[in-house]
């Protein structure tokens, strides 16, 4: 089996998959380099060309990508569908540490107050639980639960797929009540109709606010910042914010090393007597 004929079959089988615009924009960039070769002929050898090409153009973050839909086909060439007798190591390349972003308690009120009226709500409620765009913007009233204080995020609408609760604190109430009486069905709208975008006004916002280097999903980063340095741990962290493993969280360790100080007072020497 060529490589293009395993795309044509992972188009089919996948035809479902969220992020399947991703891959074939991958594709579009991988064919011509590893389109007509036999699936048993693909290794790092064949790839460096497509490599060093893309190199011009992206970082290495996406060009790893791009190798990882490689691998996926390769992986199902092997395991299901049964044409290829091994699959052949893949070396992913060097990326520099994920960035972390975040905003200060005053740089957020600048940033709030530097809203207009319609967005307020909306980085409030980011800002409160961590969600992420699209999981803000298609939230509808009937996924909320004002009494019993949550939200859901059901099955499908978030990055992973997976369905998540979400407990509403304070400033995430008053975000949902700002923005209660807007539409029956949408919580968050502008003119009253379901918001598809953030638009320029979060950029514009920034500007007035003097707040630069930051973009929304930086936001999420600001909200595991302050949850971290305000000690919450780690795995409550990745259960809130519905991450799967503990490999996103770990980026804010660095934040309260105070979680550590237990572990750092085992040796201490209590003694201390015999020194001039």
């Amino acid at each position: 089996m060529q490589f293009i004929q395993a795309v044509a079959r992972y188009n089919v089988e996948k035809f479902d998959k969220k992020t399947l615009e991703n891959d074939q924009y991958a594709f579009s960039h991988l064919l011509p380099f590893i389109g007509d070769l036999p699936l048993s002929q693909i290794n790092m050898n064949r790839l460096w060309p497509f490599i060093h090409h893309r190199r011009l153009s992206v970082k290495n973050a996406t060009i790893n990508r791009e190798l990882e839909v490689v691998r996926c086909i390769l992986n199902l060439a092997h395991k299901e569908w049964q044409c290829l007798e091994s699959v052949p190591f893949l070396r992913m390349l060097k990326e520099p540490p994920p960035r972390v972003r975040f905003l200060t308690q005053s740089e957020a009120d600048r940033l709030l107050l530097a809203l207009p009226h319609h967005l307020q709500p909306v980085i409030q409620y980011a800002l409160a639980t961590g969600c992420r765009r699209a999981e803000i913007l298609n939230l509808e009233w009937s996924r909320v639960d004002l009494k019993r204080q949550v939200a859901w995020l059901d099955h499908g609408t978030t990055k992973n797929g997976a369905a998540r609760g979400i407990p509403l604190n304070r400033d995430a109430l008053i975000a949902l009540e700002l923005s209660r009486s807007r539409n029956a069905r949408w919580v968050f709208t502008y003119l009253n109709e379901p918001m598809v975008g953030i638009g320029s006004a979060f950029k514009k916002a920034l500007k007035r606010a003097d707040i630069n280097n930051f973009r929304f999903h930086d936001l999420r980063h600001t909200w595991a910042s302050w949850h971290v340095m305000a000690g919450t741990p780690l795995y409550d962290l990745m259960t809130l914010g519905g991450w799967k493993t503990m490999d996103c969280v770990q980026r804010y360790a660095h934040l309260a090393p105070e979680h550590l100080a237990s572990a750092a007072c085992r040796i201490e020497r209590i003694d201390y007597s015999h020194c001039s």
